[in-house]
């Protein structure tokens, strides 16, 4: 891993977080549900959190590319809305595992299929009632030079590699928080 001074912004229970803050390891990721590297990150990331359990703090913070990725504010408004009714990381699992259908009407059936109140959540979807919540993230990653997606923060500090579950554990483990 590089050195670098670029720090992430701490921590909160804002966050969209698995496992413990008082884990001894943490991994901050900036996403993009529609970003094809956020995808194949998608599965290091469940692989990473599989091998270090409860000792990792995951936390995903939405970072849309909305230039390249026209449904990307979509996705990001659906996790947020299915947040709003305590299923976040389902949806979130769901978005990544069905990148190439990202249009409203699918994010009606990921609704329905996890059993939310699949009206609520569109209707939230298309007036950006999470709008401000997106873009807090979004400001929070640029503050950090985040310009694109994957961007992952190790410990606190930018992870500059490829990023593999080999090479992300072993920045982990290098130092603790």
């Amino acid at each position: 891993m590089n050195k670098t001074s670029r720090q992430v912004l701490p921590v909160k229970e804002r966050d969209h977080i698995q496992g413990s803050l008082k884990a001894p390891y943490v991994l901050v990721e900036y996403g993009d549900y529609q970003c094809p590297y956020c995808g194949e990150a998608h599965g290091i990331v469940k692989e990473i959190r599989d091998r270090l359990g409860d000792q990792l703090c995951f936390v995903f913070r939405n970072f849309p590319l909305v230039e390249i990725h026209e449904h990307a504010e979509h996705a990001a408004e659906a996790a947020e809305a299915a947040d709003a009714q305590g299923r976040f990381w389902e949806m979130h699992n769901l978005l990544f595992e069905n990148q190439d259908a990202l249009e409203d009407g699918n994010l009606v059936d990921y609704a329905e299929e996890l059993g939310l109140d699949a009206r609520r959540l569109i209707t939230e979807v298309r007036n950006g009632a999470h709008a401000a919540r997106i873009q807090k993230d979004f400001r929070s990653g640029e503050q950090m030079g985040v310009n694109g997606t994957p961007t992952f923060f190790v410990n606190g500090e930018l992870f500059e590699a490829d990023p593999s579950a080999e090479e992300i554990i072993a920045a982990l483990t290098e130092r603790t928080v």
